[in-house]
């Protein structure tokens, strides 16, 4: 007997019948449907390994869109679900169409046995060989310099991340700007039971509220103006997955109810249906807000934050952990020495040292530009102090009467900022060329 659980859905009581004596002795478990409204809270309910299903559902219709479109909604709700399409009508630009559409096989009735079999196993395999190159895939260590230390507090963290990540208990991660709380969220994923789907990333802070319902609970053909087609939305998306929320601080009060009434039932409706769509997700959700602050204000929900906030985990900053800025600089030296071909390049202890004794307000993704910057501008194979664009110092304000090299070097400094450290586009947007615009990094000891 072989392992699996499949799913016969057929309107044909004789058809359900003999295709379960047939099965019954060669896999775990059979189950069967005479009514494809039944597939949905099948799935729901119990894991499943292939669909066997029937085109055709209502009498006198041949054309296979019956089964074509329960073959989309399979695919949608478990996205890689084999699914054999069963018809009585050997129409050879159907069976194609089956196939284009996603379909694992086609079979016509009356079938063989054996060749019946033989297909069964053969989209089982081919499903478990995909299962185990997506583990495999999904399983290749993130980026270590984003999520690990050897500072004690990071070592208590992933002590937690270690164990909350076995469960499907939803978390917050909180910390400053470029603490790196998305990363941290991928590693969950991949060390929960759900790794073997892709986690599905949702920045609240960029989602406007007019798309908000569509984004996340999707919609129907007709929706709204645009919508041309039918289109899952990212819950949907996430099911049997991980869903995570990046920036939720940013969401207005008014979405906010919506998305715990989602979180809350365990459902969603797309835009323009009246249909509640089952979701298995696990919540991850990210802020740099202090939202027990803003739920004393009334700026977000009380029961939202409770429902995010089973577990919480604060990533602190980089300078409370100074201990683990040797391990990030050697990660993002060898990364961007690499990139840019700059090979022997190393640090001068001076470097090191003015590295060490930054603030980093703008925690790892301000160290992995410094570095990155400084591989790119320096001359000979040693970086030195002067190759690292840092300046703690305050920006000039505005109430001052600054001199022209003083308002020189803050427009350079500001063009460089804006553009993330990317030095041509900073030339373009000062107007110069790159060589003036690096003599002038020199010349200022940026």
């Amino acid at each position: 007997m072989q392992a699996g659980t499949i799913l016969i859905v057929d309107d044909n009581n004789s058809v359900l019948t003999s295709l379960e004596l047939l099965l019954e002795d060669e896999f775990r478990q059979v189950v069967t449907a005479s009514n494809p409204n039944r597939i949905l809270s099948v799935l729901d309910t119990m894991p499943v390994d292939l669909v066997i299903l029937d085109m055709n559902f209502s009498a006198g219709v041949n054309t296979g869109n019956e089964g074509l479109f329960w073959l989309r909604r399979i695919q949608e709700i478990v996205p890689g679900m084999p699914v054999i399409m069963l018809t009585a009508y050997g129409d050879v630009e159907l069976a194609v169409k089956a196939l284009k559409s996603g379909a694992a096989d086609f079979v016509l009735k009356p079938w063989d046995n054996d060749v019946l079999l033989e297909k069964i196993t053969a989209a089982l395999q081919a499903s478990a060989a995909k299962d185990k190159q997506n583990a495999a895939r999904n399983t290749r260590p993130a980026e270590p310099a984003m999520i690990i230390g050897h500072s004690p507090v990071m070592m208590k963290l992933i002590k937690v991340v270690t164990k909350v990540a076995k469960t499907d208990a939803n978390v917050l991660i909180t910390g400053e700007n470029g603490t790196g709380k998305e990363m941290l969220a991928r590693e969950i994923h991949r060390l929960s039971l759900r790794s073997r789907k892709e986690i599905i990333n949702v920045d609240m802070g960029a989602v406007s509220e007019s798309l908000f319902e569509s984004e996340l609970f999707g919609h129907e053909r007709g929706a709204f103006t645009d919508a041309h087609e039918s289109r899952p939305g990212k819950f949907e998306a996430a099911s049997g997955s991980t869903l995570f929320l990046d920036e939720i601080g940013n969401l207005p009060l008014g979405l906010q109810a919506k998305l715990l009434s989602a979180l809350q039932n365990r459902e969603i409706t797309r835009l323009g249906s009246n249909r509640k769509i089952p979701i298995d997700i696990r919540l991850i959700a990210a802020t740099n807000r202090n939202l027990p602050e803003m739920v004393a204000q009334s700026l977000f929900r009380e029961d939202l934050f409770y429902r995010i906030n089973t577990i919480q985990i604060e990533i602190p900053p980089l300078r409370n952990r100074r201990e683990d800025i040797p391990l990030f600089v050697d990660y993002f030296l060898k990364k961007y020495t690499a990139l840019y071909k700059r090979t022997g390049l190393t640090l001068h202890p001076q470097a090191a040292g003015k590295l060490q004794a930054y603030d980093w307000p703008g925690n790892i993704r301000e160290l992995q530009h410094t570095i990155e910057k400084a591989v790119i501008l320096a001359e000979k194979n040693v970086i030195r102090a002067s190759d690292l664009f840092i300046r703690p110092g305050r920006a000039v304000s505005f109430s001052e009467t600054p001199n022209l090299s003083e308002v020189e070097r803050q427009a350079i400094e500001t063009a460089i900022t804006q553009n993330d450290g990317n030095l041509t586009a900073a030339a373009e947007q000062l107007g110069v060329s790159r060589q003036t615009l690096y003599n002038k990094l020199k010349r200022f000891n940026l």
